[in-house]
């Protein structure tokens, strides 16, 4: 018999197990939550050829997207206040409580906060959240929503518990948002826009004239189409009509010719290079940075050979596997300091 099929448990048996287990998966929650901390702490989602936690978790773990976010940030919250931990597994505190709770947790009001937040449902910790921390209104508005037909939803920026991005909690990853799939090569997307937005919209549509038919959103791909063409541009000096001949070389080591660009996006394809012992290639396609394999420090120069395409979180990476994680902490804090004080 399956162990899965409990049809032949008694009611009192069943009532049991039932909180047996609950207690179990508390347990084992807060242990997770623990080497989640340690994990992402440690950093060591970059040897294994991913760029952040939350990309470790959702493609090595195989967690899903909003497991992985509230797991990350719960566990960020409990390496910062570790009395989480406990409260997680003894069932006082859920996932959900721990991350609205997270970016108002202070040493001051820590206890005080979690005290609080004992065994609340969520619709109640979001309203203690709401008397403590109250925020402005949203504005009142009414908009005509006819005109534009698709749109991202934001509604996340404005849930309660959302990790905002310059609290302490604040991941490279946030709150998952997607353009929802439809069918085959077709996806929905809702978004509120501003006044302006709305009238370069209609402008375009006039412009445009009998070209497209009302309400539709042609105005948009275009605009995205000569948007990506100039990002690319000024990322990866891509052009349909590249440079004949030398130019003049630059006195700036660090200076990477458009040609060296080009040639190394289409050999390296728009992804990070980084590759794990066991051959596990980094999967990030953002934040992507032009990387000298021999440091310029050390000689290294801006050759089609010499570069290749790394993520922000493995440039760095490299640069600590060279210099030493200490050293570029320093320099790190000095660079913050410089920029403070400019």
């Amino acid at each position: 018999m399956s162990k899965y099929s409990l049809s032949q448990v008694s009611d009192a048996a069943l009532a049991r197990d039932l909180a047996a287990a609950v207690a179990l998966d508390r347990a084992s929650t807060a242990d997770l939550l623990a080497h989640v901390a340690e994990f992402d702490a440690r950093k060591l989602y970059a040897p294994a050829a991913h760029p952040s936690m939350f990309s470790y978790c959702v493609h090595e773990l195989k967690l899903s997207e909003e497991a992985a976010f509230k797991r990350i940030h719960a566990a960020r919250a409990a390496r910062r206040f570790p009395a989480i931990f406990s409260a997680v597994a003894d069932g006082r505190l859920h996932l959900s409580a721990v991350v609205m709770l997270a970016p108002h947790l202070t040493p001051e009001n820590r206890a005080e906060l979690l005290t609080a937040a004992t065994h609340r449902s969520k619709a109640e910790i979001e309203r203690l959240m709401a008397e403590r921390f109250p925020r402005p209104d949203l504005p009142e508005q009414v908009v005509p929503m006819s005109a534009l037909q698709p749109t991202l939803v934001m509604a996340a920026e404005h849930a309660p518990g959302r990790v905002e991005p310059h609290s302490p909690e604040r991941a490279e990853e946030h709150a998952p948002q997607k353009l929802a799939p439809l069918s085959p090569q077709r996806y929905a997307l809702q978004t509120t826009v501003d006044q302006e937005t709305y009238d370069l919209l209609r402008q375009a549509h006039t412009l445009l004239g009998h070209q497209i038919s009302s309400g539709d959103i042609a105005p948009v791909t275009r605009a995205l189409k000569l948007l990506v063409r100039h990002l690319e541009r000024r990322k990866f000096g891509a052009t349909s009509r590249p440079r004949r001949g030398a130019r003049r070389p630059s006195r700036n080591p660090r200076h990477i010719p458009a040609a060296v660009k080009r040639a190394v996006r289409e050999r390296d394809q728009d992804q990070c290079t980084f590759q794990s012992e066991s051959g596990q290639r980094c999967p990030a396609r953002m934040r992507l940075e032009f990387d000298h394999i021999e440091p310029v420090a050390r000689g290294g120069r801006a050759t089609v050979d010499g570069m290749r395409l790394r993520c922000r979180a493995h440039n760095q990476y490299a640069a600590e596997c060279a210099f030493g994680a200490g050293f570029m902490a320093r320099k790190r804090e000095q660079a913050r300091e410089a920029m403070a004080g400019a």
